[in-house]
């Protein structure tokens, strides 16, 4: 497995239609993101089936969340990682 770089952490999130974000990390880069890829399993399907809910993202601990309790790993968005449920279909 590669090393990752520096630990980078979200500063900033807009939802924008489509599950699509604008992410700010706190190293100055920014990025629009498809979150769609990432929002797979039952913790997702409220905000999948909500666009209220999903635009009401906020910052934890520098990663994006909900209040249901979902959450993303910076570090995926990123380093533009494969979700985790795909990298375990693809060594299955």
């Amino acid at each position: 497995m590669s090393k990752l770089g520096k630990r980078v952490r979200v500063q900033e999130a807009v939802a924008l239609d489509h599950f699509h974000m604008f992410i700010d990390f706190e190293d100055g880069s920014q990025k629009e993101i498809d979150l769609t890829p990432f929002l797979i399993g039952p913790i997702f399907e409220p905000i999948k089936n909500d666009p209220a809910l999903f635009k009401n993202v906020k910052i934890e601990g520098g990663t994006i969340a909900w209040e249901n309790g979902a959450d993303i790993d910076p570090d995926v968005l990123y380093y533009d990682l494969k979700p985790a449920w795909m990298a375990e279909k693809e060594t299955a």
